[in-house]
């Protein structure tokens, strides 16, 4: 029998539905708070939307489906008065200079930029925006909600106000499996698509090992990521299958030599509890050290807590409680007490 996407992801939520509280340690960061907060969102948030100038699509996945969930929720409201945020639906093409018009435009005929300087007000924009000294693109880029995708370029996020949408799974039947086994023949495995050059050094040390799979296609490797104790991702490179790794009981670890802030619902989820961050500079031998220095009471938490954690980063085209939409919709939410910036001459 056919099954749908829509039907697909929701099961896959399903067959990752141990009681939430369940788990010995918690994969969130507040769970004390989260779920009776979660649940005054649904009936309190309300945001507007200011109209495109011109129709647009997004063509990018999770973009996309925020976009399309945001437009079918009851999140939104005609009207602005009883708004807590407000949608600046940008194109995902436009230019820094069109971005600024486009806010001087919102600044002259609406009165609620002013109100606070752009900082109840939210826009999405896949690798966030750059710098610029036009004063309406600062205030945007300064105090505006950033909505990008993960991981986003160096120097266009700012990490207590922007987010980043967890990545779309493009196998996403493999989640319906469930964890694999507690043992694992690999201690880590990686898909290559050989784009990042510079880690060339560091991939060809692992080929060379037998303790580490590296593989070139990450549409068919549930396998080889449930026969691994460890999944390694590059930052900045295939990341789309991350959240297929910890739903598969593989931890996920981030090859990166300088500090990450940008993780998926970093507001809700304690990354640093699920996953790790390791240096490419230390070579295969460090790396193997970092990754056999983690014990088996540790390693069991991270894995249980990864895959506890992986049904909130599923997105669904018809979005289901807790998944990713909402999930993202609760950290916008957080940012509804916004700062009144005070009124003051532009320099």
């Amino acid at each position: 029998m056919a099954v749908s996407s829509s039907s697909v992801l929701f099961l896959c939520l399903l067959s990752l539905a141990q009681p939430l509280h369940s788990l010995s340690a918690s994969p969130y960061l507040f769970p004390s708070t989260l779920f009776d907060n979660y649940e005054k969102m649904l009936t309190t948030f309300r945001i507007y939307m200011y109209t495109p100038q011109k129709p647009f699509t997004f063509t990018t996945p999770p973009l996309s489906l925020f976009h399309t969930s945001l437009l079918n929720s009851p999140f939104l409201t005609q009207n602005a008065d009883e708004a807590h945020l407000f949608y600046i639906p940008f194109p995902p093409d436009l230019s820094t200079r069109s971005r600024a018009r486009l806010v001087r435009h919102l600044r002259i005929i609406y009165p609620y930029w002013n109100r606070t300087l752009g900082a109840d007000h939210f826009f999405m924009a896949p690798s966030g925006v750059d710098s610029s000294s036009d004063r309406n693109a600062v205030e945007l880029k300064k105090n505006s909600v950033q909505i990008s995708i993960f991981p986003t370029a160096s120097g266009n996020f700012i990490p207590h106000k922007d987010i980043t949408l967890p990545p779309v799974n493009p196998s996403p039947l493999a989640l319906v499996q469930g964890p694999g086994n507690d043992t694992a023949s690999h201690l880590g495995f990686m898909v290559w698509d050989g784009k990042l050059l510079e880690y060339n050094y560091l991939v060809n040390e692992m080929k060379r090992d037998p303790e580490f799979r590296i593989e070139s296609e990450p549409s068919d490797h549930v396998d080889s990521v449930k026969d691994s104790k460890f999944c390694l991702f590059l930052y900045g490179g295939e990341m789309t299958w991350m959240v297929e790794a910890m739903a598969l009981g593989c931890v996920p670890v981030v090859l990166v030599d300088r500090p990450v802030q940008d993780f998926p619902l970093t507001d809700v989820l304690r990354w640093s509890d699920m996953g790790l961050l390791v240096r490419t500079r230390g070579g295969l031998k460090r790396l193997k050290a970092v990754l056999n220095g983690v014990g088996g009471d540790r390693y069991q938490q991270m894995r249980e807590l990864g895959v506890a954690a992986s049904r909130h980063l599923v997105w669904n085209l018809e979005p289901q409680p807790y998944d990713a939409f909402h999930m993202v919709m609760y950290q916008l939410w957080l940012r509804r007490h916004t700062i009144r910036y005070a009124r003051r001459e532009w320099v």
